[in-house]
């Protein structure tokens, strides 16, 4: 790869993954354009100084690197190869970075598909959420040609504290990432039911906080995810819906290997019982909300605005 400088990188989806790793990469010096269908996130990148496309095509004009930072494949496959897809325009021999969650199968023929029109295609999912993200220290679970690895290696260097190269074959990163979705999956809708089973024991919420995260029953999720519910704030950093897909994959593959995945199962319909709930575009910790509309409970509101 040349120079960050010389280098013309494409993010395609600057949602709160997306558009904290584009951020990053501007941040170290790359030639970044965003590509969003949101125009508000549009307008706050270009306000950083970075370059926009009205859609993936003209973005990924001569790019020598495409990040797709799309929410499931049907939308990964029409970025990259619908009308107006970045494939047909990007530069020959160039990379493709694709960080949905996907079920392997689909990564494989995506790579298939990419090496039909002459690029890389890399089996990218990315973990560790907006903050990270934003920081550039995310978890890279990646599969794919490790001399496509080693070209963007910058690139790569710029968006993630860590790059887990699993192997020479697309499939495998996606394989790794659906393993962590079932976790993560299964530990948002403990750490729902967690606090939200405290509300009904009238504990003091901030307090349960602060014992669990120093004691043995803490997780990640748990940490990351119930200040949403304390500070009564269910914007979306990840959506409910992200965990019904996600958790969808997870039982479509136990199906077919004729695996059973009954804890995953059981937090899969906590998510779709949210969603139904009308919440599925909220935050994932929305599943606090759910279970505790059910119960007859009343979780934080939303700290009122600072005046002033």
């Amino acid at each position: 790869m040349k120079s960050p400088q010389e280098t013309k990188v494409c993010v395609i989806g600057l949602g709160s993954m997306g558009f904290g790793m584009a951020e990053s990469l501007l941040r170290d010096g790359f030639a970044v354009t965003g590509v969003d269908v949101n125009a508000d996130a549009m307008e706050r990148f270009a306000a950083l100084g970075g370059a926009v496309a009205a859609d993936p095509a003209t973005g990924a004009q001569d790019a020598e690197l495409v990040i797709a930072v799309v929410v499931n494949a049907d939308q990964t496959e029409q970025v990259l190869f619908g009308p107006g897809g970045a494939v047909a325009t990007m530069s020959e021999g160039g990379v493709v970075m694709s960080c949905a969650t996907m079920a392997p199968d689909l990564a494989r023929v995506f790579a298939k598909r990419c090496a039909a029109a002459g690029v890389t295609y890399l089996d990218t999912p990315i973990s560790g959420g907006a903050q990270r993200a934003a920081s550039g220290e995310l978890t890279i679970m990646g599969s794919g040609p490790a001399a496509a690895f080693a070209r963007i290696r910058p690139a790569l260097d710029s968006v993630a504290a860590k790059v887990y190269e699993l192997g020479e074959e697309a499939g495998t990163g996606a394989a790794f990432k659906v393993v962590n979705q079932l976790l993560a999956g299964v530990h948002i809708a403990a750490a729902c039911e967690a606090i939200t089973f405290a509300k009904a024991m009238d504990l003091d919420l901030e307090k349960v906080y602060e014992v669990i995260t120093a004691s043995a029953g803490n997780s990640w999720m748990f940490e990351n995810r119930v200040p949403h519910v304390l500070e009564g704030d269910y914007s979306p950093r990840s959506a409910v819906d992200i965990f019904t897909k996600d958790l969808g994959i997870v039982a479509d593959i136990g199906r077919d290997l004729k695996f059973p995945t009954p804890i995953a199962g059981t937090a899969l319909q906590m998510f779709v019982m949210t969603a139904a709930a009308g919440m599925g575009r909220d935050d994932d910790a929305s599943v606090a909300r759910m279970l505790a509309n059910i119960a007859g409970l009343d979780l934080p509101d939303a700290a009122p605005a600072s005046e002033g």
